[in-house]
């Protein structure tokens, strides 16, 4: 398959927006996180979900075809107005506390595993290529977030921080799975195997499983198409953007 339509581009460019903002949210732990173990990891996670994004967006920015194009790439990460951003708003919102990082780290790998799984045989080779890099790499983050789990949630003081945690985020991971502009067409020209929301089902069980999460916390909101931005997504944008905007004819 080569050549992007429009739908299949919108697509990709959800994947690619939450890919990126959840790395971004990765790097504000670094030097802040509770021990310096967490600050490497967290480094580390960060770099490889950046990585995936990039990825994603050198194939929209090479309509099927990945490029290696650091100012076409650049433009659609962090020049697109806030309006046309898809990511869901789990990615979006502030994490200042380290419960709160951790089990947004656990949920969001959880599903990002099961989407991937959706493009491994992709019929866009690219794709399916970094699907495969990323499952790689994926395989350890969802490691640490599973270790760190193990050992904190019997602990009282801090799983009882966790499962508050998860109270406040649970809403907002759901949302992972609202449908998003283009997936219909994505199902139909095998860029995806179906849609993400039937990996719901999948999800939710592993939730309750690590957790011991009441279903009754589960319900999902109404979709929202991933157009409306959560209020902690401007600030965010403003840092991402900060040493751009210093210059922006700059060539980097």
């Amino acid at each position: 398959m080569t050549g992007l339509g429009s739908a299949v581009r919108e697509f990709l460019l959800a994947f690619a927006d939450d890919e990126h903002l959840m790395g971004q949210q990765h790097t504000e732990w670094i030097g802040v996180a509770p021990f310096l173990e967490e600050d490497l990891a967290f480094s580390s996670i960060a770099q490889d979900e950046l990585s995936h994004a990039a990825a994603l967006y050198a194939i929209v920015a090479g309509d099927g075809d990945p490029v290696d194009d650091d100012l076409r790439i650049d433009e659609l990460a962090f020049r697109h107005s806030p309006a046309d951003w898809r990511s869901a708003q789990l990615v979006e919102v502030a994490s200042g506390d380290w419960a709160h990082a951790l089990v947004r780290h656990w949920l969001y790998d959880a599903a990002e595993q099961l989407r991937w799984e959706q493009v491994a045989e992709s019929s866009l080779t690219a794709l399916a290529e970094a699907a495969a890099r990323a499952e790689r790499e994926e395989r350890y983050h969802r490691r640490h977030a599973d270790g760190l789990l193990d050992v904190l949630l019997p602990v009282p003081d801090s799983g009882e921080r966790l499962q508050a945690a998860l109270v406040d985020l649970l809403p907002l991971a759901v949302g992972l799975f609202d449908p998003v502009a283009g997936e219909a067409e994505a199902v139909a020209t095998g860029v995806a195997s179906a849609p993400f929301d039937t990996r719901l089902g999948e999800w939710t069980d592993r939730v309750r499983h690590r957790f011991n999460v009441d279903p009754s916390q589960m319900q999902p909101a109404a979709p929202t198409g991933r157009l409306n931005r959560h209020p902690d997504f401007g600030p965010l944008l403003d840092r991402m953007r900060e040493v751009m905007d210093l210059d922006p004819a700059a060539v980097w």
